[in-house]
C-alpha cells in the first residue's frame, strides 16, 4: 500500500470545479499583481485571524523579512528566537545584518521554552520571534509578558499554524505582527509561493504595504527602501477558494492525529518508549492544534524512516540540523550541547502523513509497519 507524505492531487480533485473559474476570472481580468483579488483575500484573512489588517506578500519568508524591516531591525540588533524551526526563521534575521539569539525549546511541544527566554534577552534585543511549530501555538502569555516588560515587539512566525488557537485567540493575532505562509504543503496552501502579514497596528500595516512595493505608495516615488514582496492575484484567487475549506481540512487533520495516537497507544509502543506521540490539548482546552505535521519522537529514527520508505510510506524529518549548528551560522559561536532539547529533537523527530484525505486503511498500514519495525527488534 502506498501512503504519500502529502497528496495534493486528492485535495485538488475535490475542489477543481471551484478553482478553475477562480483562475479564469483572474486571467480574463489580466490583473495579475495585487489588485482586487489580493485585497479581497486580505480582508478575508484579517476576518479569519481576528485582526484589523492583513497584507499579502510573496512568501512566508518574505513576510518574516518585511515584518522585521517594518520594526526597523538593523545590523547588530539581536532577535531572540528558537533553534528548532525552518531555516527562514533565523535566516531573515541574518539577512538584515541582525543577530539570531536562541532560546531552547520545550521538549513536549517543540516550541520555544518561555522559561528560558529571559536569559536570552539582552540590552541589544530588539524583537522576539516565537514559532508556532507544526501547527501548535507557542506558550504566548509568558512570552508576551517578558516582551512587554522590556518594551520589545513580538513577531509570530505562524507560517505553519493558520487557524491554530491559543486560549481562544487565533495564531497571528497575539503579537505585534504575525506571518502566515501559503506554501503548497501548508494547511492553506497556494499553487506556488505566497504569504500574509497580519497586525492590529495601522502604522505597521501601512509601513509593510510600502515596503512590499519598493517603499512606494505613488509610482516611481519611494519613501523607503523596500523590496518586491507582492502577492500575485492568481495565488490570491486560489487561496480565497481554499480558505472556505480550511477549517474542515484542519478538523480532518486533527481527527487523523487523534486516530494515530490512539492506534499507536494500542500497540504498546508508547509504554516501551519506542515512540512518543505529539502533545494535544485536552477536551475543552482553549488551545487548538491544527497539525500541519504529525510529528513523533522515535527511537532509532533513521532506521524507522528507511523501513517505512521501503514499505511505500512517506515521512519527513523536520528538522535534522538545529539552526545553531547550521554551517552558515558558525560565526555566532554556538556549539553542540548549547541547546540540548533542540538537538535531541533533531535526532528523534519523524513526521507521518496526516493530510485530510488520508484513508483509515492507510493509517492502519502506517501504524502496523511502525509496530513491525520495533517488533522485529524486541528479541
Amino acid at each position: 500500500m502506498n501512503v504519500p507524505l502529502l497528496d495534493l492531487k486528492a485535495q485538488y480533485a475535490a475542489i477543481r470545479e471551484e478553482i478553475r473559474p477562480a483562475l479564469d476570472r483572474v486571467v480574463e481580468s489580466q490583473f495579475f499583481i495585487l489588485g482586487p483579488e489580493v485585497e479581497a483575500l486580505e480582508s478575508e484573512i484579517a476576518a479569519y485571524a481576528g485582526v484589523r489588517h492583513a497584507i499579502g506578500v510573496s512568501s512566508g519568508t518574505d513576510g518574516l523579512l518585511v515584518a522585521l524591516m517594518a520594526l526597523g531591525i538593523k545590523p547588530g540588533d539581536e532577535v531572540v528566537t528558537t533553534p528548532f524551526s525552518f531555516f527562514a526563521t533565523a535566516g531573515v534575521i541574518a539577512r538584515l545584518g541582525a543577530v539570531p539569539v536562541f532560546a531552547d525549546i520545550d521538549p513536549a511541544t517543540f516550541n520555544i521554552d518561555p522559561a528560558l527566554l529571559g536569559r536570552a534577552i539582552t540590552p541589544r534585543t530588539r524583537a522576539i520571534l516565537p514559532v508556532h511549530l507544526f501547527g501548535q501555538c507557542a506558550d504566548m502569555d509568558p512570552i508576551l509578558a517578558a516582551a512587554r516588560a522590556r518594551g520589545i515587539p513580538v513577531v509570530e512566525d505562524a507560517c505553519q499554524s493558520i487557524g491554530a488557537e491559543y486560549k481562544g485567540r487565533k495564531a497571528g493575532s497575539l503579537g505585534d505582527l504575525g506571518v502566515f505562509s501559503f506554501f503548497p504543503s501548508k494547511n492553506l496552501g497556494g499553487f506556488g509561493d505566497g504569504g500574509m502579514v497580519v497586525t492590529n497596528d495601522p502604522a505597521l500595516s501601512e509601513r509593510i504595504r510600502l515596503l512590499r512595493q519598493h517603499g512606494s505608495a505613488k509610482t516611481y516615488h519611494h519613501k523607503l527602501v523596500g523590496g518586491n514582496f507582492r502577492l500575485d492575484a492568481l495565488q490570491a484567487a486560489v487561496l480565497r477558494v481554499k480558505l472556505k475549506h480550511l477549517d474542515g481540512w484542519s478538523a480532518a487533520r486533527r481527527a487523523n492525529a487523534a486516530r494515530y495516537s490512539e492506534l499507536l497507544a494500542g500497540t504498546g509502543l508508547l509504554d516501551r518508549s519506542a515512540v512518543q506521540v505529539p502533545v494535544r490539548e485536552k477536551s475543552g482546552d482553549p488551545n487548538h492544534h491544527i497539525f500541519n505535521q504529525y510529528t513523533l519522537r522515535a527511537r532509532k529514527r533513521d532506521g524507522l524512516q528507511a523501513f517505512l520508505k521501503a514499505a511505500g510510506i512517506g515521512t519527513a524529518v523536520y528538522y535534522p540540523v538545529p539552526l545553531h549548528l547550521q554551517e552558515c551560522f558558525a560565526g555566532l559561536g554556538n556549539k553542540a550541547g548549547d541547546f540540548p532539547e533542540a538537538e535531541k529533537a533533531a535526532a528523534e523527530v519523524l513526521s507521518l502523513p496526516v493530510y485530510p484525505e488520508l484513508a483509515r486503511e492507510q493509517m492502519d498500514h502506517v501504524v502496523r509497519k511502525i509496530d513491525e519495525f520495533y517488533g522485529e527488534r524486541k528479541a
